[in-house]
């Protein structure tokens, strides 16, 4: 079970997993979300929040700020993997990686709404925007930029509602198995439906972009019965 001392990274890793959540409702169940991209919106800390989801989904997110703070927050954090100045710069970066359908997040210096009237301008148009909860302003500006996005196929993010039959478990890697994190994540990977993509996707990815302090952590959304077993499940590994 999760110890005291990290048991407040359980409510941040549950508001990471819920947007998470949302784009899994778009995901391929072997792409993820590669070749598609986020307009992720401004990097405060709910925006911050999704381009990690973003991250682990496989999608491509651009995001704005003209607060220096903020980007450098998210600079350390790891929350983004590169710091421009302009649009430009943004969608040489982009590009290439979307090409691939590779994850990247890239940050850019510039009011978001600036960004935004700049990328309608010249026709840079998103495949997803944010769900209505982590805009912390109107993003796009007015509603004639959001008809045009979503005219041209970007789709609102929408986060499944809440089920009191489901929770958001969080389980700390035993002592023990600390050294051979891979072998635990195969085990719990062996005790997942084979048809439960969004977890196991989460569980394979989760770890390399949720930052430092969740690490030795693992987590999923089951339900409160399976939340059980998975507990009584860890109680009773073997500590070699």
């Amino acid at each position: 079970m999760l110890s005291p001392e990290l048991s407040t990274i359980q409510h941040e890793l549950a508001a990471v997993y819920r947007l998470y959540a949302a784009l899994a409702r778009q995901m391929d169940p072997e792409s993820g979300l590669g070749g598609q991209l986020l307009y992720a919106g401004r990097l405060h800390p709910d925006g911050c929040r999704l381009v990690r989801a973003a991250n682990i989904a496989g999608a491509a997110s651009l995001a704005a700020s003209a607060e220096p703070a903020a980007l450098r927050q998210a600079v350390r954090d790891g929350v983004i993997d590169f710091l421009v100045t302009t649009l430009d710069e943004a969608l040489r970066i982009l590009k290439n990686e979307i090409r691939k359908r590779q994850p990247v997040a890239v940050g850019v210096a510039a009011p978001p709404q600036a960004l935004l009237a700049e990328m309608l301008q010249r026709g840079v148009l998103p495949d997803l925007l944010p769900p209505a909860s982590v805009l912390a302003e109107p993003a796009p500006a007015n509603p004639e930029e959001e008809a045009a996005f979503i005219a041209h196929g970007a789709q609102r993010l929408q986060a499944p509602p809440l089920s009191p039959e489901r929770q958001f478990l969080v389980l700390e890697i035993p002592a023990a198995w600390a050294q051979r994190a891979a072998d635990f994540d195969a085990q719990l990977l062996a005790h997942l439906a084979p048809d439960d993509h969004a977890n196991r996707r989460w569980l394979r990815l989760s770890p390399r972009y949720l930052g430092s302090q969740a690490r030795r952590l693992r987590s999923l959304e089951c339900g409160v019965d399976a939340a059980s077993k998975w507990i009584d499940w860890i109680n009773q590994l073997p500590a070699d």
